[in-house]
């Protein structure tokens, strides 16, 4: 092929890509849609006062013409950046880590979709900036954050507040704790749903694997088993570490099994105590579920695996991920006047058999033989 040939080529190639990038501006859909661009950017943006029928013409033509907002036209426009963060403060200074974890992992997913779904980004932010939000955050432009089970007095929360930015918080605050609105699980409930599951299946002295934090699942849950103990005249047995460091939790599981007056029941807070227990129970040669019976608050499918399947309480991550999102876009776009800013999602205990005693088998003698007394 000549140089005049490929030269050719090469300008044919570079109109069809420049055909394929091009994409339909505001004025191509006021343009088909016959409005208006103010009014086209009033029915895509969800202000103004425009009947509905023309405010879904407008978003008909412009889905037909794929045309998408410029993310940079709405930050001049609203000076909103389009961010919105997401962190744990709670737990450990090393960025990232809770996203190990499978509560924290889905329901980060679930975040993310419900931002994205209404044109917002979600950032992952470091734990690290407890200690100094204001130096590790200022170079991200953030339009209002999500915090997950923030502790007693959360400075995080506190700095943010103070920079008036809009916080929602998964889990229930402190009462001081000033966020704009929280989603969480009934957690006494959850657990009085437990403590009553295994004391049906026969359990007579039930522990509790619990967490040192603040945080008021920590707080609430273990203070629920506290006073169930006390209405039903049990003495508590319990173990408390710092939560959500496994090698704390494997040793907390094995000093549970170790006490002199050893729970034939457990329910542990936090992943992975179930695995933890298992094990340690195996250790001391006690078979489940016959000699123990175990119950765990996760979302990890392995618990469905192992032997035997042990029954765990579901939190339901991902719709605590998609209402936290959602509660806090509202109050950014100044659409959450008059609404609730607390939510309670169910949550959903999933039996398996580590928590089901078998019947004790009834053996039947042999009919003896005529002549016999």
């Amino acid at each position: 092929m000549t140089a005049a040939g490929k030269h050719q080529v090469s300008r044919a190639e570079t109109s069809r890509r420049g055909n394929r990038q091009s994409r339909a501006g505001i004025r191509d859909v006021a343009a088909a849609a016959g409005v208006s661009i103010t009014t086209v950017s009033d029915a895509l943006n969800g202000k103004g006062r425009l009947p509905d029928a023309t405010r879904r013409h407008v978003r008909e033509v412009a889905d037909r013409l794929g045309y998408r907002p410029s993310a940079a036209a709405r930050t001049l426009r609203t000076g909103k950046s389009g961010l919105i963060g997401l962190t744990v403060t709670t737990y450990g200074d090393e960025p990232f880590t809770f996203t190990e974890f499978a509560y924290f992992a889905e329901m980060a997913r679930a975040a993310t979709s419900a931002a994205l779904a209404r044109g917002y980004a979600l950032v992952i932010l470091p734990a690290t900036s407890r200690r100094s939000p204001v130096d590790v955050w200022s170079n991200v432009a953030l339009d209002g954050t999500v915090v997950v089970d923030p502790s007693d007095h959360d400075p995080v929360v506190s700095e943010l507040v103070r920079q008036g930015l809009p916080v929602v918080s998964d889990g229930r605050p402190a009462g001081s704790l000033p966020v704009t609105a929280w989603v969480d699980n009934d957690h006494e409930a959850a657990v009085l749903e437990i403590l009553e599951h295994l004391a049906a299946a026969g359990a007579r002295r039930i522990g509790l694997l619990t967490g040192t934090t603040t945080d008021t699942y920590t707080h609430l849950s273990t203070t629920a088993y506290l006073r169930w103990c006390e209405r039903v005249g049990q003495d508590p047995v319990y173990e408390s570490y710092p939560a959500h460091d496994p090698c704390a939790g494997a040793v907390a599981a094995d000093r549970l099994l170790a006490r002199p007056d050893r729970p034939d029941a457990v329910y542990g807070l936090f992943d992975p105590n179930g695995t933890d227990l298992l094990a340690a129970a195996r250790r001391y040669g006690l078979r489940v579920p016959d000699d123990l019976l175990l119950v765990c608050c996760s979302e990890s499918t392995v618990y469905a695996t192992t032997e035997p399947p042990i029954t765990t309480l579901s939190l339901k991550p991902r719709r605590i991920g998609t209402a936290v999102v959602q509660l806090l876009i509202d109050a950014i776009e100044g659409l959450d006047a008059g609404r609730p800013v607390e939510q309670v999602i169910p949550t959903e205990l999933i039996v398996r058999t580590s928590s089901e005693r078998r019947p004790p088998r009834t053996t039947v003698s042999p009919p003896r033989s005529p002549g016999h007394s």
